[in-house]
């Protein structure tokens, strides 16, 4: 299937816009830049029922309640945002949270973690697990059922949802009822065929992807830890049940796809939505692609779906 011809159009018009790439600027201009970018083509004054600022230990957390939630108390995301572990934050990611939590009637915690190359690889893994730990431990107290935790992510977040989800389980705790996993990374340093297809013009570009895992590892990472890689983790089973979300023309699209074949042959129920004329993280792009928002709501609905199983 070719690309979206509004899709097209649109990353036809970027590229035609004069100024440096992300993968060659510092940090914080490329901070500056996903900000701007965002504002330009993310939704926008999306009400919410109310936004509450917590924190776990050094983490800041953003938690979202819907308009209309569903069951009291009720269920929780835990989201992770994308960023390539270096840019992002709450602000970039919070119109879209609003919209999970009110699509899903379900809370929204986002999570603030530290972003790289301030701090490299493994102090983001470290927030996020914290992050679960506390929430888990402060159910009651911030008004979520313990019993029906999802976590969830977009590219890099997707890449830590699924660690916390790996680790959880392997420690044993907390219980984590579903995955969120929107066009995650799952492995570093092999180069799949999406990977070599879509690497220049695509929205995200493969220099971009070099770039953000150059600044987000430490020197001689092991790139088969499953911290970093988690296509590499030793057992899929017994891991939550997982919405995958995917785009066709993605360079990560073949990473994760690999990642859902591998939950699908350990046992665990997953759904797979494979937009094949789309991008990476299309999903951001509400403002200019009328599908984006009824891909924001197919997936609150998964969640939704998810956490009433259980």
């Amino acid at each position: 299937m070719p690309l979206d011809p509004v899709l097209k159009a649109f990353l036809d018009q970027m590229g035609q816009v004069p100024g440096p790439k992300l993968f060659e600027l510092p940090p914080a201009d490329g901070r500056a830049m996903f900000v701007a970018m965002m504002q330009m083509i993310g939704p926008k004054d999306v009400p919410i029922g109310s936004v509450k600022e917590l924190r776990a230990g050094s983490v800041a957390l953003r938690m979202y309640t819907p308009v209309d939630p569903g069951r009291t108390p009720p269920g929780a995301l835990v989201y992770f945002h994308g960023g390539g572990f270096v840019i992002g934050d709450l602000e970039t990611h919070d119109a879209i949270c609003r919209q999970f939590a009110n699509d899903g009637g379900f809370a929204v915690i986002a999570v603030d973690y530290r972003l790289a190359p301030e701090h490299k690889f493994p102090a983001a893994v470290d927030d996020a697990l914290s992050a679960i730990d506390w929430i888990a431990a402060h159910a009651g107290e911030i008004g979520i059922d313990a019993g029906r935790i999802a976590v969830g992510g977009d590219s890099a977040g997707g890449a830590l949802a699924a660690v916390v989800a790996q680790q959880a389980k392997l420690r044993g705790h907390p219980r984590i009822a579903f995955q969120m996993l929107l066009f995650p990374v799952t492995q570093i340093g092999e180069h799949t065929a999406s990977r070599k297809e879509f690497a220049t013009g695509y929205f995200l570009d493969g220099e971009s992807l070099d770039w953000f895992f150059a600044h987000y590892l430490p020197s001689s990472p092991d790139l088969r830890d499953a911290r970093i890689s988690p296509l590499h983790a030793a057992d899929f089973r017994g891991l939550p049940p997982a919405y995958v979300m995917l785009g066709g023309f993605d360079p990560l699209h073949d990473e994760g796809l690999a990642y859902a074949r591998k939950l699908q042959d350990a046992g665990v129920a997953v759904e797979i939505a494979d937009y094949s004329d789309h991008v990476h993280c299309f999903i951001y792009m509400q403002a200019v692609l009328p599908q984006a928002r009824a891909a924001v709501t197919a997936a609150a609905k998964a969640v939704a779906k998810g956490l009433e199983a259980r």
